[in-house]
């Protein structure tokens, strides 16, 4: 009998500008080369939690420090891929509750080009790779259609 293999955990790697984007960010942290031999699903896997971990995480008590940083370098990926795609550098600035709930803007010159209320971000994740690169990808997207609408506050 043949064994069927099992699916990596979050699927195959897509190859997406945001998740190299975020992969650059992530790599940009490790001064020591730590990461260098890692490949980038592999730096990114603490992204993907599956519907069965998300159960299992509660959500009382402060949100975990590494949580809090995974949120902080999927922002900045976004920003990174708003400042490629029009040229105007996106600021993040995150205000979170310590019990899990928060906004997140992106700013760009004098226009919000981002704004994200999140809750449970105790459970901050994705499923699949391919469902962060979706979600990164959306969000750059709607913000360079707003960049594009509103260019003079953008470059104020």
């Amino acid at each position: 009998m043949s064994e069927i293999a099992e699916a990596p955990r979050g699927g195959e790697m897509t190859d997406s500008p945001f998740l190299k984007q975020l992969a650059a960010v992530i790599r940009a942290e490790d001064s020591y080369g730590t990461w260098d031999e890692k490949s980038d699903s592999e730096i990114m896997a603490e992204f993907i939690v599956t519907r069965e971990e998300r159960r299992d995480i509660p959500i009382i008590g402060d949100p975990d420090p590494d949580v809090m940083w995974r949120i902080g370098k999927f922002y900045d990926a976004i920003g990174l891929m708003i400042e490629k795609d029009t040229g105007c550098m996106a600021s993040q600035m995150q205000k979170m509750s310590h019990e899990g709930f928060g906004r997140i803007v992106l700013i760009a010159g004098k226009l919000v080009v981002v704004s994200k209320h999140l809750r449970d971000v105790h459970r901050f994740g994705f499923e699949t790779y391919a469902k962060l690169a979706e979600a990164g990808e959306k969000l750059v997207a709607d913000a360079v259609a707003t960049i594009e609408q509103f260019p003079d506050a953008a470059r104020a």
